[in-house]
């Protein structure tokens, strides 16, 4: 497991001061207000930014950084990701994960079938759905995050057991 872990994306500039507009990864988007710091994966570096000021527009949330004073220093963190040391994460409920320890975990069925590998995460609102690839396939696998579908998950083996739902092959 990682040291880190994800809770948000940059994905634009707001206003002219370089405010960013951040798509929360995390359950609780108010987390932002208890962070003084965080960090920011850019190009495969990870950097410490100061927290000034958080608020909230519509779905986004707004960071105002204190290293970042103009849209155009914004603007070259856009579609960077915001990370935070795990001993700062907020405590995880019965059957919950950190988003990142989910990528590259192998799935399985629950007749021991393997499906291949999670690559991605798709946030649809009401529940995550799960993006697994198998190496040769040309068809990704979407797999709804609900207890019908996911029986077991084990991080310390990196491995999902799951049952597929009628048509979730189709």
């Amino acid at each position: 497991m990682s040291a880190y872990i994800e809770i948000g994306k940059i994905v634009n500039t707001q206003g002219i001061r370089g405010d960013l507009r951040v798509i929360p990864t995390t359950d609780d988007p108010k987390r932002f207000e208890l962070l003084k710091e965080i960090y920011i994966e850019s190009r495969n570096e990870l950097k410490k930014y100061t927290i000034e000021k958080v608020w909230y527009h519509k779905q986004f949330v707004i960071l105002k950084l204190k290293e970042i004073s103009s849209m155009t220093e914004g603007e070259t963190l856009k579609n960077s990701i915001i990370k935070i040391p795990r001993e700062f994460a907020l405590p995880l409920e019965e059957d919950e994960y950190y988003i990142g320890d989910l990528y590259d975990i192998d799935v399985y069925t629950d007749h021991d079938e393997y499906l291949g590998k999670i690559t991605d995460i798709i946030f649809t609102g009401s529940n995550d759905v799960y993006v697994v690839r198998k190496e040769g396939e040309t068809k990704d696998l979407l797999i709804p995050a609900i207890k019908d579908c996911i029986l077991n998950v084990d991080l310390d083996h990196k491995k999902m057991v799951v049952s597929l739902l009628e048509g979730l092959r189709d």
